[in-house]
């Protein structure tokens, strides 16, 4: 008696080319990942296939209010295609920050938010072909930059926490979500966002670890604020910080065992900024570079 009869044997289909809509190219110094005909048929979907191409996927004004504007006349075509754009964000994390936007308004879209939602497909317009580019590396570490947008929604006036993990050189996770809580200060904003980006590499650490990949060294943490790096690094609790009490206990014990450092990073070299906010163009095409996000050109040369 066999425990597995044949039409249950595992079969060697050959090197990855396609996995749920995700191309894969494989060059000599890695691969690149990129869904090149899923944002064609996101473009057609919305209409603007003969659209003029966007420098950037969103202005650097505030962000838009839930109540601004009047209702947009189609609202389940709205919500179809910021669907289509979450996936996209698999391959594209460039645009994760202006998708999240736009999905908080999917219960009711407003004519502006539409107008937000063209903004992204117009700059998929001019950079249909980027994808993610993952190449081999020498240096087996986690290191994560981690930011927040204090208070920026102008409706609620939580905060949008952001981050990025590389492993070596290569991103392997990122995030732009909301803060389900409000934050009183900056310090505690930012706090927040270092605490999920812990919590996110411990996770990570284990995989690795599982995957007979252990990481000797301590993640490094990049944060842009001082205070929230000082909380990091000080056990002393005071009354102004009970409130994020199991935050601090948790980061600090990762710093005490050694498997996080909390280092400061200043403003200009935060990467993590396009996850919680609009960009001027230069800044937002040097960030999107360090996030591994190139044209296939780019990626097969070894530039």
């Amino acid at each position: 008696m066999t425990l597995f009869s044949n039409e249950f044997a595992m079969k060697d289909l050959g090197p990855l080319h396609s996995f749920l809509g995700i191309s894969v190219t494989r060059s000599a110094d890695g691969l690149f990942l990129e869904q090149h005909a899923y944002t064609k048929e996101i473009i057609a979907r919305a209409g603007l296939a003969q659209c003029n191409a966007a420098a950037t996927p969103v202005d650097t004004f505030g962000k838009a209010s839930s109540n601004e504007g009047t209702p947009y006349s189609n609202p389940t075509k709205y919500r179809s295609l910021a669907g289509a754009l979450q996936y996209l964000t698999f391959t594209r994390p460039d645009i994760s920050y202006d998708v999240q936007q736009v999905c908080l308004h999917m219960h009711a879209p407003k004519e502006i938010h539409m107008l937000a939602l063209k903004r992204i497909i117009r700059y998929l317009q001019g950079t249909p072909t980027l994808g993610l580019h993952i190449h081999k590396s020498h240096a087996p570490s986690l290191v994560a930059f981690t930011d927040a947008d204090w208070a920026g929604c102008p409706d609620t006036r939580r905060s949008t926490s952001g981050y990025c993990v590389y492993y070596g050189d290569n991103l392997i996770s990122w995030s732009s979500k909301r803060q389900p809580t409000l934050s009183r200060s900056s310090a505690e904003a930012e706090y927040r966002g270092v605490a999920n980006v812990v919590a996110e590499s411990c996770w990570l650490r284990n995989l690795l670890l599982e995957l007979h990949f252990p990481i000797a060294k301590a993640t490094l943490v990049f944060c842009d604020n001082i205070s929230a790096i000082y909380l990091a690094g000080n056990p002393v609790q005071h009354q102004r910080t009970k409130h994020i009490e199991l935050d601090i206990h948790f980061v600090r014990e990762k710093v005490t065992k050694g498997e996080a450092r909390i280092l400061h990073v200043p403003t200009r070299y935060q990467i993590a900024d396009i996850f919680t906010k609009g960009l001027p163009r230069i800044l937002f095409e040097e960030f999107r570079s360090s996030l591994g996000i190139r044209s296939p050109q780019a990626s097969t040369t070894g530039e």
